[in-house]
């Protein structure tokens, strides 16, 4: 790490290959590394290593955090993306890239993903729940409906959700 005049402040040791990505998060108190040792490290501004987050299959080459800081996106030559917290766990991995991610990035709202990769392509992704749960039950409504074999449970299951707009 450097301050604006030029002074280096902090030397981050502890990956054992290439660094491809730095990202501080929102508050500035925590930084994400991501490597060609399929891993990403959060440090803290004193260089000590908070926590090592290991899933991916091959490099990572990018890594954001969300604009509220409790989420960290890492994209991978092993052409996926993933969500994780701050405690190191996998919230979720996001497929359809047919190569690597070299770049992910959030939306200011923390609603969205975009995505680069070597095949070619930017893919955003909806990370909005309450949109994605209006349009899971837009598309089950007639099937929720009509079909017999539907439980009471099942037909209930959208009554609470917001409606597609």
């Amino acid at each position: 790490m450097w301050n604006l005049e030029g002074k280096e402040i902090q030397t981050l040791k502890g990956h054992s290959k290439i660094v491809s990505s730095v990202a501080f998060s929102p508050d500035g108190k925590t930084i994400a590394t991501g490597n060609r040792d399929n891993t990403v490290k959060l440090w803290n501004l004193e260089g000590k290593e908070i926590q090592t987050l290991k899933g991916h299959s091959d490099s990572v080459y990018s890594v954001a955090f969300s604009p509220d800081g409790k989420t960290i996106a890492t994209g991978s030559y092993d052409n996926t993306v993933k969500l994780w917290n701050l405690e190191g766990k996998e919230i979720q991995t996001l497929k359809g890239h047919s190569d690597g991610v070299y770049s992910v990035a959030f939306s200011p709202d923390g609603k969205s993903i975009a995505t680069g990769s070597e095949d070619n392509t930017v893919k955003l992704w909806n990370l909005n729940l309450d949109d994605l749960m209006a349009k899971g039950c837009a598309w089950l409504h007639d099937y929720l409906v009509n079909n017999p074999n539907a439980s009471d449970e099942d037909r209930q299951m959208c009554s609470l959700a917001p409606r597609q707009k």
